[in-house]
């Protein structure tokens, strides 16, 4: 079926890593340049599943050929670009472990990518909720430091379930509506709160107490922005400035802060309801599909979130494979 995928999630055969034993697998070429071929193969029939809205994250690894990195993630994603798709993050999964590498004239690789590549410039997207499940600030980063999963079973290629949860918190809409397809959004609302684990922001609410800063203060913190100038002249009246009672406000609190004047203009943001399109039908949950499933990994972890899991694999089903057909 056409465009009902909202997110792909999946780790395809590392080129030359692995023989699965199945003649039409892909891996085993005999370059790099015909692996990206038939990974860009891959990629137009899942331009033709996937939603407007829809999301793609491929960990993919390199390889060495003829005594040199073969360069594969960079060939992949030059090859998709010229392809039609947009490249919106190269993600670095780091690990403090690995496999054993009996190399001497080279150090052992502890990282990996995650290409996050989307269809249109205008794709769902949660940044809100996926800084909050993870912490470390409002937009915490593409380093993904994430321990290799360990797995004593027969498929020896280990995907941890974290890329998976943070793939979905990103770029997997919970529900949608069955009618017109709308995806609720989060309706924001900016508070007070700052990130007291940094110097700068516990220093800021440190000063805001002692000189008994008003929440009226803070609002004209946030509403003339880091200066007096830029977007601080688009707010508040629509005429091009900020009311004269905004502007008082703003300069004792800038007097009282001083150079932590600008730390509340990055304070935390909470949500306080979601868009809606009216129809009022039940929502559907959002679907997640792994087209190299493997042990099933993706769908576990998409279920569990609550959304719907796809998966195919050239493998034949067993009771570790969970058949879901598009």
């Amino acid at each position: 079926m056409d465009n009902c995928v909202d997110l792909i999630v999946t780790s395809p055969p590392y080129w030359q890593k692995r023989d699965y034993g199945y003649p039409e697998q892909i891996g085993l070429e005999a370059t790099p340049q015909e692996f990206v071929t038939n990974m860009v193969d891959c990629m137009r029939e899942w331009r033709r599943v996937t939603t407007k809205t829809a999301s793609v994250f491929i960990n993919i690894g390199d390889s060495y050929w003829n005594k040199t990195l073969a360069g594969v993630p960079g060939r992949l994603e030059a090859a998709a670009i010229d392809d039609g798709w947009i490249v919106r993050n190269r993600i670095i999964w780091t690990k403090d472990t690995g496999m054993p590498d009996p190399a001497k004239n080279r150090l052992a690789g502890r990282h990996e990518y995650i290409i996050h590549f989307v269809k249109s410039s205008k794709y769902y997207y949660d940044l809100v909720g996926y800084s909050e499940a993870i912490g470390n600030g409002t937009n915490p980063g593409d380093v993904w430091n994430i321990p290799l999963k360990r797995n004593m079973g027969d498929h020896l290629a280990p995907f941890p379930d974290e890329i998976v949860r943070r793939a979905i918190l990103l770029a997997c809409p919970p529900a949608t509506c069955p009618v017109c397809g709308h995806i609720p959004e989060r309706v924001l609302e900016r508070t007070a709160e700052l990130d007291p684990s940094r110097p700068q922001a516990k220093r800021a609410m440190q000063l805001a107490i002692e000189h008994k800063l008003t929440p009226e203060h803070i609002a004209a913190i946030q509403a003339t922005g880091i200066s007096d100038a830029g977007k601080a002249l688009k707010v508040q009246t629509g005429t091009g400035r900020n009311t004269a009672v905004v502007q008082q406000l703003a300069l004792e609190a800038k007097a009282a802060l001083g150079g932590y004047f600008r730390e509340f203009t990055f304070a935390k943001k909470k949500t306080v309801g979601w868009t809606s399109c009216g129809c009022n039908k039940p929502l559907v949950p959002g679907v997640v599909l792994d087209p190299f499933m493997g042990t099933g990994t993706t769908l576990k972890v998409a279920r569990k979130m609550g959304r719907t899991a796809l998966g195919i694999d050239l493998a034949p089903e067993t009771d570790d494979h969970v058949w879901s057909p598009l």
